[in-house]
Formats: C-alpha cells, sequence, structure tokens
C-alpha cells in the first residue's frame, strides 16, 4: 500500500510534462499529419520544394561545423584550465562564463561592429593596405559560425573542464613515465577519458546551434536562412502554421536522432573499453 502512494509523488511532475511537453508537441504534430485524414504529403512537400531543402542542409552543416569546431577548440582549452592553480582557474571560468551572462542580441549587434562593411576588421585590413574594398563578411555562414561558436564554445569547455579534472594525474605520469611524448599522451591517454565529456558537449553545442534564431537572424539575414529563422518566418509572418509546425517536428527529430546517435557512439566506445 505505501509503495502505490510513492507513486502519487511523480504526478505533479507527470501533469506538467503532459500540459507543457507532450500536448504542445502533439498540438504541432496534429496539424501536419491530419490535414484531411492522415496523410504525410505535408513533408513530402517540404522535402519537394529546393529552397527548403537548402535551408534544412544548411542548418545541419553550420550546426555540425560549429560542433567540431567547438570540441576541438574547446578540448585544449579545457585541458589547459584543468591543470591551472585554483585562482588562475577561477579568474579564467569567469571569462568562459561572461559571453553566456551577455543578453545575445548584444552580442550579435557586437559581432556586426567587428564583421559589418565599416567594421573593426575590414578598417583593420583596410588600414595595412591588405584590401583595396571592404569584404563581405556580415551576412554570411561564415558570420553565422562565429556568432553561434562564440555562444556555444562555453558549454563545451564547462563540460570538459569538469571531465578532465576527474581524470587521476596518475594515470597521465604513468604514460609519461613509459616514454609517451606530452603529444602522444594527450592523444592516448586524455583524449579517450574526455570522450564522455566530449559527446555531452557536442550535444548541448548541436542542439544549441540548430535551434537558436537571434544569433542567425541577425549575423546570416534572410539569404542564409536557417530552420530557426525558416520557422519564424512561416509562423509569424506568412501565417503558415502547417509549414511552421513540419519545420518545428523536423527539428525535433533531428535532435533526437543525433542524441540517440552519440549515446550509441559513447556505448561502443564504452564496450570496446575505450571509455
Amino acid at each position: 500500500m505505501k509503495q502505490k502512494h510513492q507513486y502519487l509523488w511523480i504526478l505533479p511532475g507527470v501533469v506538467i510534462l503532459l500540459l507543457f511537453l507532450i500536448f504542445p508537441l502533439l498540438s504541432i504534430l496534429y496539424p501536419t499529419i491530419m490535414p484531411d485524414g492522415f496523410s504525410l504529403s505535408a513533408y513530402g512537400e517540404f522535402f519537394a520544394n529546393s529552397f527548403n531543402r537548402s535551408v534544412f542542409w544548411r542548418t545541419l552543416k553550420l550546426a555540425s561545423l560549429v560542433t567540431f569546431l567547438a570540441a576541438l577548440l574547446g578540448l585544449p582549452t579545457a585541458y589547459y584550465m584543468a591543470n591551472c592553480s585554483a585562482k588562475v582557474r577561477s579568474l579564467l571560468m569567469g571569462l568562459v562564463l561572461f559571453p553566456l551572462l551577455i543578453n545575445s542580441v548584444v552580442r550579435s549587434f557586437a559581432w556586426i561592429t567587428i564583421l559589418g562593411r565599416n567594421g573593426l576588421i575590414n578598417q583593420l585590413l583596410a588600414s595595412l593596405h591588405w584590401v583595396n574594398e571592404p569584404i563581405k563578411l556580415l551576412y554570411t555562414e561564415s558570420a553565422i559560425v562565429i556568432g553561434s561558436l562564440y555562444l556555444f564554445l562555453p558549454l563545451m569547455i564547462i563540460t570538459l573542464v569538469g571531465v578532465i579534472e576527474t581524470i587521476n594525474p596518475e594515470i597521465i605520469e604513468a604514460s609519461r613515465s613509459l616514454g609517451a611524448s606530452p603529444i602522444r599522451s594527450f592523444g592516448d591517454v586524455i583524449f579517450p577519458l574526455t570522450l564522455p565529456g566530449i559527446i555531452v558537449g557536442s550535444i548541448l553545442v548541436f542542439t544549441g546551434t540548430l535551434t537558436a534564431y537571434t544569433t542567425p537572424q541577425l549575423l546570416g539575414g534572410n539569404e542564409n536562412m536557417l530552420m530557426s529563422t525558416f520557422l519564424y518566418q512561416n509562423a509569424m509572418t506568412l501565417g503558415d502554421w502547417q509549414l511552421a509546425g513540419v519545420i518545428a517536428l523536423l527539428m525535433i527529430v533531428v535532435t533526437i536522432i543525433v542524441m540517440k546517435a552519440l549515446n550509441a557512439m559513447a556505448r561502443q566506445l564504452d564496450k570496446r573499453g575505450t571509455i
């Protein structure tokens, strides 16, 4: 009897999930599959349109690129921070967290002043006489990558610092005593042990880049539209809620697939003894 009453404690959580997660998702899904009876034609029409496909693949490409760069830059940075003194680590952690404390609109406008036609980079290149006319840096895919990397790199670094701090220093010392160079010790010992953190950080960075709206809109413009800005345009400007629902469900499906794939990768590495 007591065990039955224990399940009542989870009832408020279940009700909240149903009201604020399950029901809203179903309300988005229903118009896309039941316009006039069950049909998946809305999804077929989405991929039949070349513009829609370009937005979809551009989003996956840039989210994957930002995730790769975040892991590439975040791992050595986190390793250095984890091996610093406590005071230096606290200072560096504050600097890493600083971008997360600033509003996304303010961050994006800061990058506009840096990447714009008359921005800091073009002014510097012109003063050095390296260019005769301003380079188009703003409203490009590169601008989206730079802004997204600045936004989500801290998540990767924070995740990896926590993982690296748990690595037993004696393992690294043992590899050094066996003749491994610092580079080989990093590649053969430290990197495999940090793979769980890399996978978790990759999920955070990928899903964040995939769903971010402000940064792609302000830095990429309409010429480099991503799924998030495409969704907003169809829902709030064009009033096409069916297409907006299709876009939202596709983003959810992509997120779930990526999470499942990375978790499967982690399990495979765990079975092989890599982690």
